[in-house]
């Protein structure tokens, strides 16, 4: 997979390859909103990415065992399991502990920023987030782990 970059050049459009991946990373989305995982689904399918998707924090742990993703987009705030518990569980599992875990939720506090950090996610996203912003989020993360930031 590419990222093509567009440059004009004598009235010409040259495409340059600017980076490329060695292989299709992937992505283990949890969240409760059908329509939003359904179109972040698709939008990082189309980015280049393998998705998974689950509703669920527990559904999310299974997957997480059966796929084992590159990296965990979690709602924090779902159904049947929340995603601060299924954090929890995934960093207390030797084959998941280190999977990147970006945190994704509606409620922008201090509060929930702390909660996710306790439960210990690497980053803090805040919804609505825009496709761009959360692409940067999964480059950073998918580059050299930081430390947590909101």
């Amino acid at each position: 997979m590419c990222r093509l970059v567009q440059r004009r050049s004598c009235n010409l459009d040259l495409i340059v390859h600017v980076e490329q991946r060695p292989r299709r990373q992937r992505i283990l989305l949890v969240e409760d909103s059908v329509d939003l995982r359904e179109m972040w689904r698709l939008w990082l399918k189309w980015c280049g990415f393998r998705v998974s998707a689950a509703a669920d924090g527990a559904a999310a742990l299974r997957l997480a065992s059966a796929r084992r993703p590159d990296l965990v987009l979690m709602d924090l705030w779902m159904p049947v399991m929340d995603g601060l518990e299924a954090i929890k569980q995934l960093r207390a599992r030797p084959s998941t502990a280190d999977i990147p875990i970006i945190a994704l939720t509606a409620s922008p506090s201090t509060t929930a920023a702390e909660q996710a950090r306790a439960s210990g996610c690497d980053y803090f996203v805040v919804k609505p987030v825009t496709p761009e912003d959360l692409l940067l989020h999964i480059r950073i993360a998918f580059g050299a782990r930081e430390p947590f930031r909101t």
